[in-house]
């Protein structure tokens, strides 16, 4: 009853495993976390470049989780399709290949 009270309050449940980003230490390179802004589910990624991005932990693709792919070089791949995708603005859209 607690739980469904919490999920009801906060929109999310507390318990499932995602730190707020205000705890996360710190992200080595190459690393891709799932984490919480708030109630927001992101992915937090430490690019080749040592750039810092975090993203909404939403596949552009399919829905599927950011979180679940990897890091390669300053692009971070979907882990479901192997989609190489580029952080912008707060998201993940697809790389164009070159």
């Amino acid at each position: 009853m607690l739980r469904a009270r919490l999920l009801d309050e906060l929109g999310y449940d507390p318990d499932d495993g995602r730190a707020q980003l205000c705890e996360l230490g710190d992200v080595p390179v190459g690393a891709l976390i799932a984490a919480r802004d708030g109630a927001r589910p992101v992915a937090v990624a430490r690019l080749g470049s040592g750039a810092l991005v975090v993203v909404d932990d939403v596949c552009p693709h399919d829905g599927g989780r950011i979180s679940d792919g990897f890091v390669e070089g300053d692009r971070i791949v979907c882990a479901r399709h192997g989609w190489e995708l580029v952080a912008c603005k707060g998201r993940c859209e697809r790389a164009q290949r070159s």
